[in-house]
């Protein structure tokens, strides 16, 4: 004994230096290591048993558990059965004596770690180990012990980490589902003995004239009956906000909602409970948590269990309890009511665990009604109104994780149980949805009502569904919720006007980007998007709600005119007064928002009910040409005003806002102009005529660039949308023609020049909708083009070569400049009309001809300038992609030589290792160029392959193969892939007479070794890092197996299969690409399915043979435990179950112990 005492003291004393702030760096890793070899020992628990029993030293407790821990989980196999019957016996008692006396963190591990040793011995070497938790959870004085236990059991047996065989996951979940009944049946008890003992003292007050006990079942039905001609009647006449925020629809849905009995129940005053119960109560229901997440719906989980769930719910909606304790004042009630709140959030925590799941029994159906009865009389409480409170601020005293789980529940209820429940007729839906309204509009935090906008939008999706697939009862669905949507629609178009929601909008911040939004940008998205669905559904409500309101808003802005007045240095808007200028911010950032739900309404006036609603989206039109052009003539952009810091920037976004609602409107423009063609066109050439003159001031570096860009964008759609045949003689587009091609205009930004430019290029190229060829006026439009591009690509034509040698004329920025400049503009023209007509793309490649051939000039002067090299590429990328055959082929021929000549293995060996991101992006487009190359069908470039392939494979590869950088790799081997994807005959040569002489289609191989370089490196990749280049790869190898079957070839069958399996094998065993294990389990069944036969009688007992880490018997086991199954399912799951278990073998194996260490 003393040399444990010793040990003790010396243990204590390194535990102490250990984590004492003067202990270096160097010393932690000398008592680190001297602590691990002790652990290593064998008999190093016995020590640890006296330390545990000795010391009140946690770090000792801790260090001693964590080493019965490496022992029981790494080392158990190896300990002499007599030792394991000591331990067993031992630390429960350890336990049982010290459990209230030890930190809860050492009591934690402590039942970890004698659950650890259950998870190996129970029930064959350790009988007793369940049937001891639930003796403790039974006594009195050890509930809370038997509680934590079993929550510890739930967490490490039923979903066990990879320690263990799957023989024996197996086991134990079947073990453990055979106590449920039993452990449920417990905590049910636990939970209602606590409610009881404690209600009985609670005073219950007489019952009210409208609780459940006082109201007949006719009763109930008349108030049925009545509610509904009521919600009618008064929404009908405009006034459903007011029931929605009523207390009498609360007291009818609690008679609706519940029976007798259970309103009588849930209608008692909630129980003061002592802190002991509390604590009891929440272990409980934490353990009843963990056990529904993995336990199925079954009728285990009794009427009893859920009611009694719902009544400790209701813990969390118990405002008075929460005041009590804060009245009360002393730190002690003040806790009491946290805790008390957690109650209901560990409840609505198990309630959510049962409401995620999808699959529902049919025996389980009629509880999940109950459940859903008894929440939404929570949801009732929580949203009910009375003098005292507000429901906004009675949401504002519950406990915010409370408010998360009842939205989590909410969600859970629309997105998976909805269409499940809607059929019952005791179901109340448009009653559910009065509650949700008024949950979703008293929300106290911004996130809160992101996440109720969430839920209405699964309710919108559901219903647009729903009148999909039953077209015929569409009239009467969407009776049943019109007023409902109606209500919806006009509550949040009020949330996003600060008219009448400043104070909450104020908040929101517009400048800090997440996710490429800010937050109010985010608030409006979602907001509109709610907007949007509900005039899917009812285009005519939600316009005739929507309109209204903009138009109050455009009289305000349409009104600024008449308070502008000259000044000195020019226009100032003669509005000053502080109020004045607040509400004219208010308002015009309400034009702005509601500018953009008109934009995002656009799509539901056009295809098959343009006719119906054309009116409506006329008069919306012609709205906004109108306050495009006001905004344009007076220049609001431009006008001085009292506060420009924020009235400057309002004014602005109306403008570009305004120019963008326009845009969203091009599609119906153009479905406009192809109705009306050849009739009454006067009106429309108006709109067009007028939308021009309100863009043409718009485009001036004089204009800031939000404004700018709206305008290029709606002059891109006109010309590409619409496409009018009169738009290129409009004076106003002259114009633009005119700024665009004068050399000595000033040059726009670069974003807005492209879309520009882009515009006049398709006004010239585009063929006109409703026009035969023969009308198209193509020799006059190829002339104008071939002038507009000469004009842009004036400077570039006149680069020499030596414009990059040391004694050239222009300084390289500048000529860096000009082939920026110029490149931008035409690869964008290029890229645009790609998917065209034959006879744009001819016109276009003629107009480009000469700038072509300059770049393919200039580009070997510029190869060591990746940046240039870069953007050339990008062009050459464009050209290829989209003019290939207007080139011709010489001239391609002539494009791809060039580029093959000048990547020599030392130019790419520079731009991969030495010029970074910018060298490696230029090798990637060089890739991408050769990707179109080899995808081009017939003979033209079939010359160009061995030169393509020695470039890959002799080239790039070598230098990118041992790289840890994905760099190039995933364009180098995407080139491989189409190679082998459009050229297989390169490969293998198929003849029809061969496969009919040979009955089979045995190919006639070629070009062999090539073949197996490239599979050899699909093979290296598999054993690399990057999990993205393996996904992308393994997908290549299993479509050429799907198109070409690669797997049934002769040399892959014959050389590679199995080299194959055996690499996806040991990265599933490694753990390396864990994420991908289905992919992966599904490849090595195709190719393990070519030939089942050698799979299970060579490869599979080869493979076993040379694992190491393993013994004889043990890859027996492994071998007979792999059934010869040949489908999908069972193979995969073989194949899974091999790797676990042959893991878990070498981790029993590896952890062995050593020799003895003393301390």
């Amino acid at each position: 004994m003393a040399s444990e005492e010793a040990s003790l003291r010396a243990l204590e004393s390194l535990m102490t230096e250990f984590f004492h702030d003067c202990t270096t760096n160097e010393r932690k890793r000398e008592i680190e290591e001297l602590l691990n070899n002790f652990a290593q020992q064998i008999g190093a628990w016995r020590f640890c048993l006296y330390f545990l029993s000795s010391t009140r030293n946690d770090y000792v407790m801790m260090y001693s558990l964590t080493v019965f821990e490496n022992l029981i989980n790494k080392m158990w196999l190896g300990v002499p059965s007599q030792d394991k019957m000591e331990i067993r016996s031992c630390l429960p008692k350890l336990l049982l004596a010290h459990h209230k006396t030890l930190p809860y963190f050492i009591r934690n591990k402590l039942c970890k770690v004698i659950v650890d040793i259950g998870r190996q011995d129970w029930p064959m070497f350790y009988h007793d180990f369940f049937t001891n938790i639930l003796q403790l959870i039974q006594s009195p004085v050890t509930t809370p012990l038997g509680l934590i236990m079993l929550k510890t059991t739930s967490e490490e047996l039923a979903c066990p980490r990879e320690d263990l065989s799957v023989a024996r996951k197996e086991e134990l979940r079947k073990l453990l589902l055979d106590q449920v009944q039993t452990v449920l049946g417990l905590l049910t008890g636990i939970l209602e003995t606590v409610w009881d003992k404690h209600s009985v003292t609670a005073a219950t007050p007489p019952p009210s004239p409208t609780s459940g006990e006082s109201v007949s079942t006719s009763e109930s039905a008349n108030l049925w009956k009545w509610l509904h001609i009521a919600a009618t009647a008064w929404s009908s006449a405009g006034k459903i906000k007011s029931l929605a925020e009523g207390t009498l629809l609360c007291d009818l849905l609690s008679n609706l909602l519940q029976s007798p009995s259970s309103a009588k129940l849930l209608n008692q005053p909630i129980p003061i409970l002592d802190v002991e119960s509390e604590y009891i109560c929440s272990l409980a229901l934490e353990c009843l948590a963990h056990l529904f997440s993995w336990i199925p719906l079954s009728a285990s989980i009794t009427p009893s269990l859920l009611t009694t769930i719902f009544h400790f719910a209701r813990f969390g909606c118990d405002i008075r309890a929460r005041k009590m304790a804060s009245v009360n004042g002393s730190s002690q009630n003040c806790v009491l009511g946290q805790e008390r709140g957690r109650l209901g959030v560990l409840a609505m925590s198990c309630i959510n665990e049962l409401m995620s799941k999808n699959c529902v029994p049919m025996e389980f159906e009629e509880y999940l009604l109950r459940m859903f009865q008894q929440t939404f009389y929570l949801l009732q409480k929580i949203t009910k109104d009375n003098n005292a409170h507000t429901v906004k601020s009675r949401l504002e005293e519950l406990d915010e994780s409370y408010i998360e789980k009842f939205t989590d529940f909410l969600r859970l209820f629309v997105s998976v149980h909805l269409r499940r429940i809607e059929s019952y007729s005791q179901f109340p839906v448009v009653e559910f949805l009065t509650l949700l309204f008024k949950y979703t509009f008293h929300q106290p935090t911004h996130e809160g009502y992101f996440s109720c906008l969430d839920i209405w939008t699964l309710f919108l999706d559901y219903l647009t569904s729903k009148i999909k697939s039953r077209l015929g009862d569409k009239e009467a669905v969407l009776n049943r919720y019109e007023d409902a949507l109606v209500l919806l629609l006009t509550e949040v178009l009020n949330r996003i006007q600060f008219r009448y929601n400043q104070a909450q909008l104020e908040e929101l911040d517009d400048e800090t980007l997440d996710d490429d939004q800010t937050e109010w940008q985010r608030y409006l998205r979602q907001s509109l998007e709610v907007v949007a669905k509900v005039m899917e559904l009812l285009p005519t409500h939600a316009f005739s709600t929507l309109f209204p309101v903009l138009q109050d808003n455009l009289e305000v802005y349409l009104g600024l005119q008449q308070f502008i007045v000259t000044s000195g240095s020019g226009h100032r808007l003669n509005i000053t007064a502080e109020n004045d200028c607040r509400r004219l911010h208010c308002s015009l950032r309400d034009l702005s928002s509601l500018l953009q739900a008109v934009g995002r309404l656009a799509e539901y006036f056009i295809g098959d009910v343009f006719a119906a609603r054309f009116s409506d989206a006329l008069t919306v039109v012609e709205r906004l040409v109108k306050v495009t052009l006001y905004g344009s003539q007076i220049k609001l952009y431009n006008i001085e005003t009292a506060v420009p810091s924020v009235l400057k920037p309002d004014l602005i976004d109306v403008h570009a806002q305004s120019l963008a609602a326009l845009q969203a409107y091009s599609h119906w423009l153009a479905q406009y102009y192809s109705e009306v063609h050849r009739q009454n066109t006067q009106q429309f050439v108006s709109l067009v005529s007028t939308t021009m003159d309100a863009i043409t001031p718009l485009i001036s570096t004089k204009v800031q660039d939000k404004l700018l860009l709206s305008a290029c964008h709606l002059l891109v759609s006109l010309a590409t949308t619409v496409r009018p045949v009169f738009l290129i003689s409009i004076p106003a587009v002259q114009k633009v023609f005119n700024r665009i091609t004068d050399a000595s205009a000033q040059r726009l930004v670069d974003k807005a020049q492209v879309l520009v430019c882009r515009a006049l290029s398709n006004i010239l190229l585009l063929p006109w909708p409703n026009l035969p060829e023969n009308e198209q006026q193509w020799p006059m439009r190829s002339i104008n083009h071939a002038s507009l591009i000469s004009a842009l690509s004036r400077d570039y034509r006149n680069l020499k070569p030596s414009a990059v040698a040391p004694h050239r004329k222009v300084p390289l920025d500048d000529t860096k400049v000009i082939i920026h400049q110029t490149l931008s503009v035409l690869e964008d023209i290029v890229e645009n009309i790609s998917g065209e007509s034959t006879k744009s793309r001819q016109i276009c490649y003629q107009s480009l001809q000469e700038s072509v051939q300059v770049s393919l000039a200039l580009f070997p002067a510029f190869i060591h300038q990746s940046d240039v090299t870069d953007e050339m590429l990008s062009f050459f990328l464009t050209l290829f992609r989209g003019l290939r055959v207007q080139m011709g082929v010489p001239f391609t021929e002539q494009i791809i030589q060039t580029f093959l000549n000048m990547f020599t293995r030392e130019q790419l060996a520079e731009s991969i290792l030495h010029e970074g991101s910018t060298g490696c992006r230029v090798v990637e487009k060089f890739l991408k160029i050769l990707q179109v190359v080899v995808q081009e069908p017939g003979q033209v470039f079939k010359p160009f392959l061995p030169s393509i392939i020695s470039l890959c494979m002799e080239q790039v590869y070598p230098i990118i193969a041992e790289r840890p950088s994905p760099d190039v790799k995933a364009e180098l081997f995407e080139l491989l892939f189409r190679m082998l994807h459009h050229n297989w005959r390169y490969f293998f040569k198929s003849t029809v007479l061969a496969s009919v002489q040979r009955g089979i289609a045995e190919e006639q191989m070629e070009n062999e070794p090539q073949f197996s370089a490239i599979m050899q490196a699909f093979g290296q990749s598999f054993l690399q890092p990057d999990i993205h280049l393996f996904k992308q790869n393994l997908f290549y190898l299993e479509t050429l197996n799907t198109k070409q079957k690669l797997y049934h070839k002769k040399i892959f069958r014959t050389t590679m299969l199995f080299q194959f399996v055996n690499v996806l094998l040991q990265v599933l065993v490694h753990k390396s690409h864990d994420l991908l294990q289905e992919e992966i389990g599904i490849a090595i069944y195709n190719m393990a399915s070519v030939d089942f036969d050698g799979f299970f009688a060579a490869f599979l007992p080869e493979f076993l043979t040379s694992c190491d880490g393993v013994d004889a018997n043990q890859k027996n086991v492994l071998g007979r435990n792999f059934k010869m199954d040949r489908d999908l399912p069972s193979f995969t799951q073989n194949v899974h179950r091999l790797v676990n278990d042959l893991r878990y073998y070498r981790l029993c194996n590896d952890s062995l112990p050593p020799g003895t260490v003393k301390l």
